[in-house]
């Protein structure tokens, strides 16, 4: 299990060093994101992906337990009112109820692609200020450890708090 800590940094040159740091305290480089304005110029830091700046992860989630509902409904409707010369079973219920999740997997993750994460909503105004968003997703053990060393080695960096559970995917 993972934590996610957040960080709040002035610019591109403070934030490669704290990356640089966490680097050395053997934090993997695939576990550091930034996230900044669309015009702001990264260079060689690792860019948050579209599954830690979007809500697709979330909208996946939702659209599984809607799709999987619906198609539930659905399968009981067919079974209750079949169609003439078909008799339907039980396992109806199952097939519809996974087939309802596939797609409100990928209708609701289509969607959530296209709408920034909820969970950095908080960060917004800094980050349209210019600031760049470090998260870093490190081990449970290891969180004190790493927020400490980054607020003593770079005092302008703005601890946003942490995200209580990080799970294995993404």
């Amino acid at each position: 299990m993972r934590r996610r800590l957040y960080f709040l940094l002035p610019d591109v040159l403070s934030t490669q060093q704290v990356v640089d740091d966490l680097l050395i305290a053997r934090i993997e480089a695939p576990r550091v994101h930034v996230l900044a304005r669309s015009d702001v110029d990264l260079q060689d830091l690792p860019k948050a992906s579209v599954l830690q700046a979007t809500d697709v992860v979330h909208g996946a989630q939702t659209g599984a337990l809607l799709g999987a509902v619906a198609g539930a409904i659905g399968a009981i409707l067919l079974i209750a009112f079949p169609p003439s010369g078909l008799n339907m079973q039980l396992v109806t219920v199952l097939t519809g109820s996974l087939l309802g999740a596939l797609f409100g997997v990928w209708a609701a993750s289509l969607a959530g692609a296209s709408v920034a994460n909820s969970k950095l909503k908080q960060f917004q105004p800094w980050i349209d200020q210019g600031r760049l968003l470090l998260m870093v997703d490190v081990p449970l053990h290891h969180c004190e450890r790493i927020s400490e060393l980054v607020t003593r080695r770079h005092p302008q960096a703005v601890s946003g708090g942490t995200e209580p559970t990080i799970p294995a995917f993404p």
